[in-house]
């Protein structure tokens, strides 16, 4: 049976749209679109033969299926023919066992769901393989597009030039100047996109980024862009699909934007309604305190939404004070019980280095959803028989400057509990042995 998509509204407007229109909300109502799927028609394969299909294809070399992305592609993007992929093996990221970590904070079965591992260092590669892929093939079809472009933190920039470098289509970035990392600005001044340093922060540059994209020529590739979060969605496929199909208790995710989280439910959803799974997770976003207008929200208990002024944290990536995913990412958390907590500066910077010391090298967004993991644990809300997996969504080799600072003892608003500066001697072997003898002990 053909499988088939489309752009529908978040609201439920009935409104519909081929996944090759370029648009990005619902021209009746204004809401934001979502890529829908024919679910009866993928009945037609029951939910065992779907988990056999996709444990078949997983690291398969037969094109394009080795992808962990397109491995589902009944799920994601169906229409998009084979040779208009581009695709970089992205995600099958491994699910770290965090057993020692887990131990300290009495919880027997943590996880940390390392989607930094992927070409560019973070999650943002599965949504990009599919945008990208769409976009191929709409030009192929004849779509009069130049180039896509996007607003960005650095992760998001990052994904868009790599995959559009690789598809040779041009490719427009709009940075907050000074507030990316050194190894996320270069990502994209090395693949070639044009990058815009901008003096603003993010929501300036999605500002701009949205009037640009007024013309249909230059697509729009954020999270508000329903195809970003199709590829995105795996990580939820591959998540119980590591567990052997059984799905996990808690996720705790960090969030700005809010694609992320509502890709994560997307997954679970859709497995639920295929029959793979029976029950949902319950999943809590972690917010930069300096950036929490959902976790503000969520105090409120959604009645009202108050975009804030985001301030600088070391968690860059989710600086964010006007999420455009908003809507989806209260839709989520009503279906899945979930919950938002906030994490300071000294709380993620702490976590992330905590973590480090039992094998990890967490990135400060991961850093953020540590610190809320714990305060969830002291306060007894996760169990210590509960199985939780913290997604973390980019590699911390991107942010090597936080974790020179952190060691350095050089961050505003830190106290460093976990700080291990390097011990410079003379090359003398006596204080060599002296100082190892100290160390162990300790």
């Amino acid at each position: 049976m053909a499988y088939n998509s489309w752009l529908g509204c978040v609201r439920g407007c009935g409104t519909r749209h081929s996944i090759f229109d370029v648009v990005y909300q619902c021209e009746t109502c204004g809401g934001l679109l979502d890529v829908q799927h024919d679910t009866e028609a993928l009945k037609d394969r029951s939910a065992s033969a779907w988990m056999q299909l996709f444990d078949r294809r997983t690291r398969t070399t037969q094109w394009p299926y080795g992808s962990g992305v397109w491995g589902k592609k009944e799920w994601v993007c169906p229409e998009v023919s084979d040779e208009n992929i581009v695709s970089m093996y992205e995600g099958h990221t491994n699910c770290f066992w965090a057993e020692r970590f887990g131990r300290e904070l009495g919880v027997e079965d943590l996880w940390v769901k390392l989607c930094g591992n992927s070409h560019t260092g973070s999650f943002k590669d599965l949504g990009m393989t599919v945008l990208i892929s769409v976009v191929k093939q709409m030009m192929s079809d004849g779509k009069p597009i130049r180039a896509v472009a996007c607003a960005s933190t650095g992760d998001t920039s990052a994904a868009l030039a790599a995959y559009a470098a690789a598809a040779g289509i041009p490719a427009v970035v709009l940075l907050p100047k000074g507030k990316v990392s050194t190894a996320q600005l270069i990502q994209p001044i090395a693949n070639g996109a044009l990058v815009l340093a901008l003096d603003t922060d993010f929501d300036g540059c999605m500002r701009i980024v949205q009037r640009i994209a007024q013309d249909k020529s230059v697509y729009l590739a954020n999270s508000m862009n329903a195809l970003r979060m199709e590829g995105q969605k795996t990580v939820a496929l591959e998540i119980v699909q590591q567990f052997d199909w059984q799905v996990p208790d808690w996720i705790v995710i960090p969030v700005g934007n809010l694609g992320n989280v509502s890709a994560l439910g997307k997954g679970f959803l859709m497995m639920k309604q295929l029959g793979l799974i029976e029950k949902l997770p319950r999943i809590a976003c972690a917010q930069a305190a300096r950036a929490n207008p959902l976790y503000l929200s969520y105090q409120t208990g959604f009645r009202e939404f108050i975009p804030v002024q985001a301030q600088k944290t070391l968690a860059s990536a989710i600086q964010i004070g006007n999420p455009v995913s908003y809507e989806r990412a209260v839709k989520t958390l009503s279906a899945f019980d979930g919950l938002v907590e906030q994490a300071t500066e000294d709380e993620l910077a702490n976590a992330a280095a905590r973590a480090d010391r039992t094998g990890m090298y967490a990135c400060p967004h991961t850093g953020v959803a540590l610190a809320v993991l714990i305060k969830l644990v002291e306060r007894g809300e996760i169990k210590a028989d509960d199985r939780v997996v913290v997604i973390s969504t980019a590699h911390g080799l991107k942010f090597t400057d936080f974790k020179v600072g952190y060691h350095d003892a050089t961050l505003n608003d830190v106290i460093t509990r976990y700080r291990n500066p390097p011990l410079e001697l003379p090359a003398d072997y006596d204080a060599v042995q002296r100082a190892i003898d100290g160390a162990l002990a300790r």
